[in-house]
C-alpha cells in the first residue's frame, strides 16, 4: 500500500522568517543567516519579561523556518547583555509569590530549551559585558566568539540566588569542566576573554571591530554546508547527553543512515568524482 502526501500540507508548517518584525530586539536575515541584536545599549542590553518571551517564541518558530539556516546573537554598543533588567525584572520579582516566581523561572528556562531545540546552529558574538541571563544565552549557543575585553559572569549568587539557573549546572560543566564551572557558579566572578578562550568557553577571540563580521562569516560558512545534516548534528549533540555510549552509537547509526538518503550526500559524492566543490542545498 502506498500513501500519496500532498506537499502543500507539509508546506503549511513552514514559516518564512525574513519578514519577521521583532519588537524587543533587532532582527535581520541575509542569505540564510539571521542576526539577533539585543538593542538597549544605554543599559548594556538587559532583558525584560517581554524580551525573554519574544526570544523564546522566536527560537521556537525557527523550527519551521526554511529561510534561516544559522543564527547569530550579538549585542549593540560594545556589550553583549547585562542580564535581567534590575528595575523591570529584579524589582518586580521581589513582590511575587512562589507560584508566580516559578512561572517566571520556567519561562526563562524555556528560552534555553528552544535555543537547543531549534535546528539552526547558533553563533554568539560576545563583546564586553555578558552577565546573568546574557551569560546563559551565550552558554546555550552552539559556538561562541569573544573578544579580549569580554567579561562573562554567572553572577546569580551575587544577588542571593543559586547558580543553578536556566540549565547552567548541566550545560556549563560540559563546556569548561566541573571544577571551573563550580568556581564561576559559586563565586559569580567574571571570566575574562583570554581566560574564557583557554577554558574552552570561547571558540576563539576576535578584535572587537571584527567580531560581528567574523561571527557572520562563520554562520555563512555553516549555511553553505549540508544544513539538514547540521541540524541532525545539533540534535544528536543535545540528545546524547542522556545516553550511554552504546545508545549513542546506535542513535548515530540511525541518524547517519537518514543523512545518507539526502540529496546533499549524493551531491557531495558526484562533486568529489568531478573534482569540484559540492554545492549543498539542504535537502
Amino acid at each position: 500500500m502506498t500513501y500519496d502526501v500532498d506537499p502543500t500540507l507539509l508546506a503549511g508548517n513552514r514559516r518564512p522568517m525574513a519578514g519577521y518584525q521583532a519588537t524587543h530586539f533587532l532582527w535581520a536575515v541575509q542569505d540564510g543567516v539571521a542576526t539577533i541584536t539585543l538593542n538597549r545599549p544605554e543599559r548594556k542590553n538587559p532583558l525584560t519579561f517581554d524580551s525573554y518571551a519574544e526570544l523564546r517564541d522566536l527560537f521556537h518558530q525557527l523550527k519551521w523556518a526554511d529561510d534561516v539556516k544559522t543564527v547569530v546573537v550579538t549585542g549593540a554598543g560594545g556589550n553583549f547583555c547585562s542580564g535581567g533588567d534590575v528595575h523591570e525584572i529584579i524589582g518586580p520579582l521581589i513582590a511575587l509569590k512562589a507560584p508566580e516566581l516559578l512561572m517566571f523561572t520556567r519561562m526563562t528556562g524555556e528560552l534555553v530549551k528552544t535555543m537547543r531545540a531549534c535546528p539552526q546552529p547558533i553563533v554568539a558574538a560576545v563583546d564586553g559585558v555578558c552577565a546573568g541571563a546574557g551569560a546563559i544565552i551565550a552558554m546555550a549557543s552552539d559556538i561562541r566568539l569573544g573578544t579580549a575585553r569580554s567579561k562573562t559572569a554567572f553572577l546569580f549568587n551575587r544577588v542571593g540566588l543559586a547558580g543553578c539557573d536556566m540549565g547552567a549546572c548541566a550545560i556549563l560543566p560540559r563546556l569548561i569542566g566541573q571544577g571551573r564551572a563550580s568556581e564561576l557558579l559559586y563565586t559569580g566572578r567574571s571570566l575574562g576573554g583570554e581566560e574564557g578562550e583557554r577554558w574552552g568557553f570561547f571558540n576563539r577571540l576576535c578584535a572587537p571591530e571584527e567580531l560581528l563580521a567574523e561571527a557572520q562569516k562563520l554562520a555563512t560558512d555553516l549555511t553553505a554546508g549540508p544544513t539538514f545534516a547540521n541540524g541532525i548534528t545539533k540534535t544528536m549533540l543535545h540528545q546524547e547527553w542522556a545516553m550511554t555510549i552504546e545508545q549513542a552509537i546506535e542513535a548515530e547509526a540511525q541518524a547517519q543512515a537518514i543523512c545518507m538518503m539526502t540529496q546533499d550526500y549524493s551531491r557531495a559524492y558526484h562533486a568529489f568524482v568531478a573534482k569540484q566543490k559540492p554545492v549543498f542545498q539542504g535537502d
